[in-house]
């Protein structure tokens, strides 16, 4: 029986991986990978943009469609850059932002690119 507290191997999918000093092995593909990024990486979620450019608090991304705001009358157009935004803690698929125009917006990131 797995133990829970180890991970499955992030190649092929199987749980029977276990610690070797520093690393987790998995005996199935032979895959190897540190335990510590695997601790760091639980609950933090990575925010990428369409193209799966790594977004970080504070970046710059720009608009890539045009869309429609709610509460709003101005939409926001395509190429509208949207500077210093704001990760949503937990959250992979929204950010926070605001345009020249339009404060206090909350976009989804398959609608953004990395400026």
């Amino acid at each position: 029986m797995p133990n829970s507290n180890i991970p499955a191997c992030p190649v092929c999918g199987m749980e029977n991986t276990y610690p070797d000093g520093e690393m987790y092995i998995c005996p199935d593909c032979a895959h190897e990978w540190p335990q510590q990024s695997a601790a760091a990486d639980e609950g933090v979620a990575v925010v990428r943009d369409v193209h799966g450019n790594v977004l970080n608090e504070g970046d710059s991304v720009v608009v890539i469609k045009d869309l429609k705001v709610k509460g709003s009358s101005i939409p926001l157009k395509q190429g509208t850059v949207i500077r210093n935004i704001h990760l949503v803690d937990g959250d992979a698929e929204h950010i926070e932002g605001s345009s020249d125009k339009i404060k206090g917006l909350v976009l989804k990131v398959c609608f953004l690119k990395k400026a």
